[in-house]
């Protein structure tokens, strides 16, 4: 069956004439801008260009990521972190109190609440018990009014990579919308999905700068597919959704390629040694293996594990109550000194 993106679109997207900003109707030369309402006479700030609204499309940005990923520029979306991915996939695709989405529990947490803020049906179909995709029971669980499915991979919180061709099968065969969730695929040794774009006209792929590129406190969520969902993406967001200076530090950081894979590879490193030095520990079941920049470690009783690690000021997450994760607390990897100190803090309970 063609994929025909227009049908998964809801009617009032299809005919909505963005707001047109200033920024969007002159992309010319000019020396004097008194188009905007801006404050002309600059800012308290160092930098006087905060004066000015940003590029409302990121163009600099996109450049950028398209010298790091090979995707090209107008096959990028950049939000207010993936969240504001997320939700703009609700926006587009699906009419409140009549279509569905599928999530396989247990995964990231923000699918769930925005489908709620969107009075979007959630479907559940839960990952196998070695938390792999449930393909038959995904594309069962699929009706006329099924708009999205979110694959996380690397998923959060198990830290494992979903198997390629199980991926690739419901490519092949969903009827809607893919979306591959991958923040931690930096940390990862399968390959990205972007490279699939003009294969899968139905695909999204997002990452973040927030995971590798350590730089969380920006909120610069990407989105990658095909030319004509980023331009929905585009006419649906707000105007100026990504601030000027999250875009010149994300510039600067987008240079910096070999710290952030030296990070990576060190990170990984540290992951190894934090989980052979708690896999002896006796109230430690089972560490999970992990394709991510954190682990999934099942205990003998979580919530005391939990309070035990808080009242000796170490803060990981307790997963105990998500499906499949029963006693299980997702750890992420810190610095050489802070997965020392976990170590050595694991090592005096007395659970």
């Amino acid at each position: 069956m063609e994929f025909d993106l227009q049908k998964l679109v809801r009617k009032n997207i299809k005919s909505l004439k963005p707001y047109s900003s200033a920024r969007h109707e002159f992309t010319g030369k000019a020396s004097v801008f008194l188009d905007a309402n801006e404050n002309a006479y600059g800012s308290p700030l160092e930098r006087d260009s905060y004066n000015r609204y940003p590029d409302p499309l990121q163009w600099q940005v996109k450049f950028a990521l398209t010298k790091v990923k090979g995707v090209p520029a107008e096959n990028i979306f950049i939000g207010t972190g993936s969240d504001e991915v997320i939700d703009l996939a609700f926006r587009i695709f699906c009419n409140p109190g009549v279509d569905n989405v599928i999530v396989c529990p247990p995964t990231y947490g923000m699918y769930q609440v925005s489908a709620d803020i969107n009075d979007v049906e959630i479907k559940k179909v839960n990952l196998t018990p070695d938390f792999q995709l449930d393909v038959e029971g995904i594309l069962n669980a699929v009706d006329e009014n099924t708009k999205l499915l979110f694959i996380c991979s690397p998923n959060n919180p198990t830290g494992n990579n979903m198997n390629r061709d199980d991926v690739e099968i419901l490519l092949n065969n969903f009827p809607g919308i893919v979306i591959i969730d991958e923040a931690y695929i930096n940390y990862s040794k399968q390959k990205t999905f972007i490279q699939e774009l003009t294969k899968y006209p139905n695909l999204i792929v997002m990452q973040t700068l927030s995971k590798a590129w350590g730089l969380a406190a920006l909120r610069l969520g990407l989105a990658y597919a095909s030319m004509d969902i980023i331009d929905l993406y585009n006419k649906t967001k707000p105007p100026y959704n990504v601030n000027e200076a999250s875009q010149q530090l994300a510039l600067k950081a987008l240079m910096n390629t070999a710290q952030v894979n030296n990070w990576i590879k060190e990170v990984v490193i540290e992951r190894e040694k934090l989980v052979q030095a708690l896999n002896g520990l006796s109230f430690i079941e089972k560490i999970y293996p992990s394709d991510a920049n954190f682990f999934l470690m099942k205990v003998n009783d979580a919530d005391k594990v939990y309070s035990y690690l808080t009242d000796n000021e170490i803060v990981v997450r307790n997963r105990t109550k998500e499906v499949l994760c029963e006693n299980c607390l997702r750890v992420t990897v810190g610095t050489p000194k802070e997965n020392e100190i976990l170590i050595e803090t694991l090592k005096k309970y007395k659970g």
